[in-house]
């Protein structure tokens, strides 16, 4: 085990104030959990480790000449093809923004230096570590920690108006395109509400400029909407009284389908039956657990859809199963002894 008192670390988090679920739910909480001394990482510092997420200055840091580094790359912006618009304007996006104190136009050679830099990588799909094992042979995944969240879904019986739920990122409401014609569909046939767990206020651009409203983008679906505020505490109590989740994905989208399983995992540790899109990670941890509620086209999402709102015994043993699974598979210690190994390897 490594003697962490003897060494210096520093972390280079998601955001300052450590706000971003990426911060709590992966190094600070392995830390909080070993007793790892730690501080926000100042490149002027000498440091035995320094933790690097995608948050960091990617041109100082790729280029950091002391002690050894973990690049924790969690999102697959190597698979985003190289004439994507929004990948091109990235790199002066985070100039501008104050995130990159040097000008690195091309985004996807940025990450490919801090991963050339990185004594070791943290993947979060097997997909994103074959992009990433042509720049560092070291390269682990490791998923979040989410066995903060105590709710625990109980009933299962639904009752005159059927409960949808949903959690992420204001932005990604636009995802519900994928499924607008099924849901408008079933709406018309029976009473829904859709219960979106979000913030509130966002802003564009680096999230610094343009402030936006989630409600502004609710207004648009198909259902009737109920918005809250996501907040730790509250968050898991909706999430865990819905009927039923749902994750909606743009297949054709590289980076939104190329994410890992995260968002199913925390929904089935509290035991929420959830549909989603036919990702290769949701695709891969369905089979995992025994269920078939990952939907490659609108038609596969009304038949799931269907299926689970009309048949509550259904939606317990979904529940039951993905539950288990996840204790089975993804209990925090076992996460933590990911951690372990990867630090052992680049520290022994």
């Amino acid at each position: 085990m490594t003697d962490w008192k003897r060494l210096k670390v520093g972390y280079s988090p998601l955001s300052a104030d450590f706000s971003q679920p990426g911060d709590r739910r992966r190094f600070c909480h392995y830390a909080e959990s070993r007793g790892v001394p730690y501080e926000i990482a100042d490149p002027s510092k000498a440091y035995d480790l320094v933790v690097v997420t995608e948050g960091g200055d990617l041109s100082v840091w790729s280029d950091y000449p002391r002690g050894k580094v973990v690049f924790d790359f969690v999102d697959p912006y190597l698979s985003v093809p190289r004439t994507d618009p929004k990948g091109l304007l990235r790199g002066l996006a985070r100039f501008v923004a104050g995130q990159s104190r040097r000008l690195q136009l091309n985004h996807w050679k940025a990450l490919e230096g801090m991963c050339r830099r990185a004594d070791a990588v943290i993947c979060s799909t097997e997909e994103q570590r074959r992009t990433v094992l042509p720049f560092c042979h070291n390269a682990h995944i490791i998923l979040d920690i989410h066995s903060m969240y105590g709710a625990a879904k109980v009933d299962y019986a639904a009752g005159d108006v059927f409960q949808l739920v949903w959690e992420g990122l204001p932005h990604n409401l636009v995802f519900f395109r994928e499924i607008e014609d099924v849901l408008r569909g079933l709406a018309s046939r029976r009473h829904l509400r859709l219960h979106l767990v979000t913030a509130l206020r966002y802003r564009q651009y680096a999230d610094k400029y343009r402030s936006r409203r989630a409600e502004d983008l609710a207004r648009h679906l198909s259902v009737p909407v109920r918005l809250y505020e996501w907040n730790e505490q509250t968050c898991p109590l909706i999430l865990a009284a819905g009927d039923l989740a749902l994750i909606p994905i743009p297949l054709d989208d590289p980076f939104a389908a190329g994410r890992p399983e995260n968002k199913l995992l925390l929904l089935w540790r509290m035991g929420v039956p959830t549909v989603v899109s036919a990702t290769p990670a949701y695709s891969r941890a369905m089979a995992r657990a025994g269920l078939s509620m990952a939907c490659r086209d609108t038609e596969e999402w009304r038949e799931s859809l269907e299926k689970y709102m009309d048949d509550e015994e259904a939606r317990r043993d979904a529940g039951r199963r993905g539950r288990d699974f996840v204790e089975a598979n993804y209990g925090e210690e076992r996460v933590l002894a990911q951690w372990d190994e990867l630090f052992q390897s680049v520290l022994t």
